[in-house]
């Protein structure tokens, strides 16, 4: 299938018409709207990014799994320095974003400088094309109307031939040749007109193609230009994905290394108080200072009255108990 071009599709019958040039022009400007779209998008991806980055970033420095210890502490710390080589990775993604987005900034701004001058060139030539047809258009009705005069003293000339008034038939011979000469100077000077704008117009013709094939080229490099920029964009999101997905799994890794029954022996081993239970609580009497045997609790009822035998009597001749030798002996104790 041929191949379609600007060149070819972009005529007009009038010469002094410029669609097929306007069309073109709307589409190139529709194109750089587009490249600044795109260029607002991945700025505004970009600080998506940086933002997200930022918040990831602080996060990895709050606490998490602080009072753990053995295996799962070293887990953890492993997702919160991973949670941080995420955050990072995601800091340079935003950075490569920008710079995409700037590149494609001075690509727009490139095209712009290079249509520019076209723009002025073919604007210019449309002024004089439009110009020079104008002066031949009127040249033309001019030498029309000056044929018109010459045909008319023709005719007067004609028509009183048989006249014996000679100095009247002198007179209109005289208008016919006036006539005659200025329908001649009026052709002369149409006739000249039609060359110049003929010279305009294969001036004008060369560089609408040339134009066209410049404004071709231009829309085919933006229309590659913006696919590769997007296609980019959408590596670095990829391997943002491969990125992360690596650095979790090292987190991964680091949890299948944590082992429960290992977890629950460092802490035994690093913080036990002892083996043995307290012993039970043993019933010991007020009165006789002996202990139960047995671990039952002790009765609720009232311990047993043991009763003393009978005051020794002071009359007794008992010395022992009613002679004490030591003068300062007293039943009151200090």
């Amino acid at each position: 299938m041929k191949n379609l071009h600007f060149k070819d599709f972009f005529w007009n019958s009038d010469l002094t018409c410029t669609g097929g040039y306007d069309a073109i022009i709307q589409y190139l400007n529709d194109g750089k709207r587009t490249c600044k779209e795109v260029e607002d998008f991945m700025k505004a991806r970009a600080s998506i990014e940086e933002k997200y980055a930022k918040d990831l970033l602080g996060l990895s420095k709050k606490v998490c799994g602080h009072n753990e210890m053995n295996s799962l502490k070293r887990s953890l710390d492993m997702f919160k320095l991973q949670t941080e080589h995420v955050s990072l990775s995601h800091l340079q993604m935003a950075q490569s974003m920008r710079e995409e987005a700037k590149k494609l900034e001075e690509f727009k701004e490139k095209q712009k400088e290079a249509r520019k001058k076209m723009e002025q060139q073919m604007d210019a030539l449309h002024k004089q094309k439009s110009s020079q047809f104008k002066k031949t258009m009127d040249s033309k009705k001019t030498y029309e109307q000056k044929c018109r005069d010459k045909e008319e003293a023709d005719q007067n000339v004609n028509r009183n031939t048989n006249t014996n008034n000679t100095k009247h038939v002198e007179k209109l011979y005289s208008k016919a040749q006036q006539a005659k000469q200025n329908s001649e100077e009026a052709d002369r000077l149409y006739h000249q007109n039609v060359i110049t704008v003929g010279k305009v117009r294969d001036e004008w013709l060369k560089e609408h193609v040339k134009a066209c094939e410049m404004f071709e080229k231009q829309a085919m490099e933006r229309i590659n230009f913006l696919r590769n920029t997007v296609w980019t964009h959408l590596n670095q999101l990829s391997q943002q994905c491969v990125t992360s997905d690596e650095l979790y799994e090292e987190v991964r890794k680091s949890l299948e290394q944590c082992d429960v029954q290992e977890d629950i022996e460092h802490f035994v081993n690093l913080r036990q108080t002892g083996d043995k239970p307290p012993g039970p609580v043993m019933y010991e009497n007020f009165y006789s200072g002996q202990r139960s045997p047995t671990v039952a609790p002790p009765s609720r009822l009232p311990p047993p009255i043991t009763r003393r035998g009978p005051l020794p009597d002071p009359n007794d001749n008992d010395t022992v108990y009613s002679t004490v030798p030591d003068a300062g002996y007293s039943v009151i104790q200090y």
